[in-house]
């Protein structure tokens, strides 16, 4: 695939504190590529560096061949986390302006406000005022402000934060087809179900370093080991003492089975006592909120992953 986007060996101190220590990523055109980490590994400063809002100590971002301040912005598209319209003017005269930041034609402009603005629920909004709005249609408004100029790289940070649950599945849809289209995404969001559904690749930073890079595939394959839910009342050191078990945890008669990266689960199920008390059971990946969560929490898991997918 393409490279719209390279990083590579980026670098970030402030004063002592070395926030970025040499990490190196692509996004490709026509992919969904996410960054995750926990709050104050990086990512915001990572995105400041690719926006040329700052630039790293040391390492590069090349952009279709450009770095540093000669990479064309215009072809970048922004979504920031912290929102922000001018409350008292019109949709669209908001949406105009945005877009003539990106020295993007006026009536191009006009006419991809029209079709966003229907595609999104806000049709025959474009005269009202933005502090009429609610806060998911704000948020609808900001995101075509990031696309309208038809981005190359589009920058997502948090989209789906405050969206109820349509919107979401609005939003998710439209950055689909994006990507569809050749665009090439790079989303941060703390919703891992929504990474893991949409992304084809990830990146997940922790205290300014590389801890997971890869395929969403090739993570769940390397990383997310099987477990077991099992509906019943069984003892906890029955369970503990199957084989393969990891660990377990319990609550009420539900227990989860944590397996070892090399079972086979269909083996494994052969070996499952009759005397079990098994009123439902079901097996599949720990999810990647799970590793999340084991890597923010556990820095020794961090490096074992790290060293997995380096």
């Amino acid at each position: 695939m393409e490279k719209a986007l390279s990083v590579k060996n980026i670098q970030k101190s402030f004063k002592s504190t070395k926030v970025l220590k040499g990490i190196s990523f692509d996004v490709h055109k026509g992919e969904i590529m996410a960054i995750l980490g926990p709050n104050g590994a990086g990512k915001s400063t990572t995105i400041r560096n690719i926006m040329g809002i700052m630039y790293p100590d040391e390492g590069n971002v090349t952009f279709h061949g450009h770095n540093g301040s000669d990479i064309p912005r215009h072809k970048i598209g922004y979504l920031p986390e912290e929102r922000g319209l001018y409350k008292n003017v019109k949709v669209m005269d908001v949406l105009l302006y945005f877009a003539s930041l990106k020295d993007y034609p006026k009536e191009k402009a006009k006419k991809r406000a029209l079709y966003y603005l229907e595609r999104l629920g806000l049709k025959g909004k474009e005269n009202v005022s933005v502090e009429e709005l609610s806060k998911g249609m704000g948020q609808k408004v900001q995101f075509i402000g990031s696309i309208i100029h038809e981005p190359e790289l589009l920058i997502l940070d948090e989209p789906f934060s405050g969206l109820d649950p349509v919107s979401q599945d609005v939003f998710k849809h439209e950055i689909k087809e994006l990507a569809n289209n050749g665009t090439a995404i790079l989303l941060s969001s703390h919703q891992m179900n929504l990474v893991e559904e949409m992304c084809d690749r990830l990146f997940m930073i922790n205290k300014g370093e590389k801890v997971i890079y890869g395929s969403m595939d090739d993570v769940k394959r390397e990383y997310a080991n099987f477990k077991c839910t099992i509906r019943g009342r069984n003892e906890v050191a029955t369970l503990e003492g199957l084989p393969e078990v990891t660990r377990v945890e319990q609550s009420g008669d539900i227990s989860v089975l944590y397996l070892t990266h090399d079972v086979q689960a269909t083996n494994w199920l052969k070996q499952l006592p009759e005397s079990l008390d098994v009123q439902e059971l079901s097996v599949d990946r720990v999810s990647l909120h799970e590793i999340f969560v084991d890597i923010a929490t556990d820095q020794s898991l961090a490096e074992e992953v790290g060293a997995t997918h380096a």
